[in-house]
């Protein structure tokens, strides 16, 4: 019991310095906070463990929250492989059309996230300069315009093309981004490319291929090395629940 306390109170204390941290990168999002409650919650178990009031807790209860513990270790394990599984996507020799799926943009421009993203769709538009690129994200409570504008404006200043560029101003979430950007993809397209930040490309191209888009590949962007933590276990969830509302299948 000593060992396990010691363990969950480490193991809590470093989740609520995550999050303080990651609430500290202004990152748009409240996920920071199930940081802070899963580092609540293992300090609460360490106090149990330490107090040994755990023992005196009914086996049924005990038995039943570590089949939690481990259901989820598991299922977080199989998400982060296939995520990973994806970080190195290239894409193809020359999609018929490029999609960029929106992050946040701020009132001195997009995200580091976002930039990642742009900087990766640039490169590869300057290489391929007839290829159309759809712009994907609407606006936020708290941005400053769509993102679908703010990329184009960025893009532009990167030297693309603006006539190259579709706008897509009414995604609030990646399974929009997907759906409304179908609707615009250019007569005859029969090859896209997804472009998005490694830990989310899984999940975009899963959801891009369910959707019906035709010859679904992935360009994947680099992103936050110390906030990879944050956005895999957040993508976790999001797959979780695509998975569960029918937008896509794990495999």
């Amino acid at each position: 019991m000593r060992l396990l306390s010691l363990v969950f109170g480490a193991l809590g204390l470093l989740s609520m310095l995550y999050g303080l941290a990651v609430l500290g990168t202004a990152s748009g999002t409240s996920f920071w906070m199930v940081w802070e409650g899963a580092g609540l919650l293992a300090l609460i178990l360490a106090i149990l463990f330490f107090s040994r009031i755990w023992i005196r807790i009914p086996a049924l209860f005990r038995y039943a929250f570590w089949a939690l513990v481990l259901a989820g270790a598991l299922w977080i394990l199989i998400c982060c492989g296939l995520m990973v599984s994806r970080f190195g996507d290239r894409g193809q020799e020359k999609p018929d059309c490029l999609i960029v799926l929106g992050a946040q943009v701020r009132a001195d421009g997009p995200s580091l996230t976002l930039r990642y993203r742009l900087d990766t769709a640039a490169s590869f538009l300057k290489d391929h300069p007839d290829i159309p690129c759809i712009l994907s994200g609407g606006q936020g409570y708290n941005e400053p315009c769509t993102e679908a504008e703010g990329m184009r404006d960025y893009l532009i200043s990167r030297g693309i093309d603006e006539s190259r560029l579709i706008l897509e101003k009414n995604s609030s979430n990646t399974i929009e981004n997907i759906r409304f950007s179908k609707a615009l993809l250019p007569e005859g397209t029969g090859s896209v490319a997804i472009i998005t930040n490694d830990f989310h490309l899984y999940r975009g191209t899963r959801l891009a291929a369910a959707q019906g888009i035709p010859g679904v590949c992935g360009i994947a962007a680099p992103s936050v090395s110390y906030y990879l933590p944050n956005n895999m276990l957040r993508e976790c969830m999001g797959i979780a629940k695509d998975c569960l509302l029918g937008n896509m299948t794990l495999f």
